[in-house]
């Protein structure tokens, strides 16, 4: 496991330089050409400084950079890219505002950056059923101008102004998580192009309604699925009612433990808090210097409640018991929007507030995912290690659902401290009071080793590239070697040359139309069993 966990993570820390040591395989001019028949000469780049600026996201990692980058225009160039990839056995990195925290952009073995943000659309939009469907260039920041004149908006924020089926495909979670869900919440229905061309709607084509008893749950298999069982080319939504009236609150206490009793409490005795997010006291001080906030360097919640002026009232009382109860000091409200915006906006700036703690550094994001009852007891524990570590670190977290990230600050010269972090996250993502299925994860690639130990034996990894493991042996489920070519995990999986015959690059579809219960030429689809047809 260690040797694998070094040829997972090794090469990733950027202290050489931008790009990878490792050889790109390259395109051929043939290949190029075949890009520009499908898009158009102008929406294909080979160019060093386009290629670089996709080989990486905002993570720490070095920059891996694909062969090419296209620009399709709608779902048919979607298809055909796919298609012209899939025969000749490329790699395609589906690329969208690039805010990612976990190097998912990255090429490790080259191949085609298929940049979505030009199919930019909001296709439907249905008030009654409160849904909306939008192309995968359109971000959560321009459907919520969109919305502004229709009494709704979509509330899911993970903070970036990311495109919305990135969010779906990375299953986004953010700080209106306790109240509205997560992204798995809030897709109805997807339009999927599969490895080799053709076009997946998880749910029915047009269907934009929530509930259906039928088949397969196809939308949430692809909903996290990371860019590895195909490019998603529309996302139907699920929106909301925007609040009648709003209030902030911010509440500093005298420890970890107290801020995160105080949450499970006000969950336990069900106040319908709409925001509720912890920041230790490093990350406090971080923001009070980067956002010019006023606030008390110590462990702080931001809380939000949403509802009537009559309603709120009542919230913001027994929310404020609760907290005086568990030590708190500095309860403090903010009713009117400029205030709660500049709240908000700290918080949503922290990941840069922290960055600016030691300009020069690189940031290191952990996601944990544990159950609320579990919380006090392991974000204490997280915080202690974070200390002994020696590393200099910040904890902040959607407490609310069980979500918290541990933040690193890393000198990319320094190997030995490279080193102390990556002992830290892999410490803490397989702490055992976690439980199996403890832990979200932590980068891209990391997290695949972390999935054996979470899942048992036979991990959605041997699902993905359709193989059963018997005594350590990987054995072909189904017929064929054809390469699917999505992504670039097999670097994950300890092998970096061709694919072997019974193990696709990271596209989970062996064949697309085991997917549903129809066959290609069943385009007239009905229930969630989806509908798969050829372009």
């Amino acid at each position: 496991m260690a040797v694998l966990l070094r040829s997972v993570t090794w090469g990733l820390f950027p202290w050489r330089g931008c790009y990878s040591r490792a050889p790109q395989r390259g395109l051929s001019k043939g290949f190029v050409e075949a890009l520009e028949a499908v898009v158009g000469r102008p929406h294909v780049s080979t160019a060093a400084a386009v290629r670089e600026h996709h080989g990486h996201d905002e993570s720490m990692y070095r920059c891996h950079p694909p062969d090419a980058v296209v620009w399709p225009q709608n779902v048919d160039q979607v298809s055909r890219l796919a298609a012209l990839c899939y025969s000749e056995g490329v790699a395609i990195i589906p690329f969208g505002t690039g805010t990612g925290l976990e190097g998912g952009v990255c090429a490790l073995q080259g191949g085609v950056c298929i940049n979505l943000t030009h199919m930019d659309r909001i296709r439907e939009l249905h008030p009654e059923d409160f849904s909306v469907v939008v192309e995968p260039g359109v971000t959560r920041k321009a459907l919520n101008i969109h919305l502004r004149d229709c009494g709704l908006w979509f509330p899911v924020d993970p903070g970036a102004d990311a495109s919305l089926c990135g969010m779906a495909a990375t299953s986004a979670s953010g700080t209106n998580a306790v109240r509205y869900g997560t992204m798995r919440d809030n897709v109805i229905n997807l339009e999927v192009v599969l490895p080799d061309g053709r076009l997946l709607h998880t749910a029915g084509q047009g269907r934009h309604f929530k509930k259906s008893a039928a088949g397969y749950n196809l939308t949430g298999l692809f909903v996290g699925s990371e860019g590895t069982l195909g490019l998603i080319t529309s996302a139907t939504l699920r929106l909301h009612p925007a609040p009648e009236a709003t209030v902030a609150a911010t509440c500093a206490f005298p420890s970890v433990q107290a801020a995160v009793d105080s949450t499970v409490q006000m969950l336990q005795t069900a106040v319908p808090v709409a925001r509720i997010e912890f920041l230790d006291d490093v990350m406090m001080d971080a923001c009070n210097r980067y956002s010019k906030l006023n606030c008390s360097v110590a462990p702080t919640l931001f809380l939000e409640f949403h509802g009537s002026e009559q309603a709120l009232a009542e919230q913001l009382q027994r929310a404020e018991v609760i907290t005086q109860d568990n030590g708190a000091f500095h309860f403090s409200c903010a009713k009117e929007a400029e205030e709660c915006n500049q709240l908000w906006t700290a918080r949503h700036n922290a990941w840069y507030a922290f960055l600016a703690l030691a300009p020069g550094y690189k940031g290191y994001s952990t996601d944990v995912c544990v159950p609320i009852s579990r919380l006090p007891e392991i974000l204490v524990h997280a915080k202690e290690k974070l200390k002994a570590s020696g590393l200099t670190g910040a904890i902040v977290g959607h407490v609310g659902d069980g979500n918290f990230h541990c933040l690193l600050l890393v000198n990319p010269d320094d190997a030995k401290e490279l080193q102390r972090v990556k002992t830290f996250a892999n410490e803490l993502g397989r702490w055992e009071p976690w439980g199996r299925g403890g832990q979200k994860g932590w980068e891209n690639l990391l997290r695949a080793t972390l999935m054996a130990s979470q899942n048992g034996p036979c991990t959605p990894w041997d699902v993905h590239r359709g193989t059963w493991h018997r005594n350590g042996q990987a054995a072909a489920a189904t017929g064929g070697n054809r390469p699917c070519g999505f992504g670039d995990h097999e670097a994950a999986q300890g092998h970096t040359g061709p694919p072997r015959p019974h193990e696709p690059r990271q596209g989970a579809v062996r064949s697309s139309k085991d997917l549903a219960c129809r066959r290609p030429d069943d385009t007239a689809s009905s229930g969630n069993t989806g509908s798969i047809r050829p372009l």
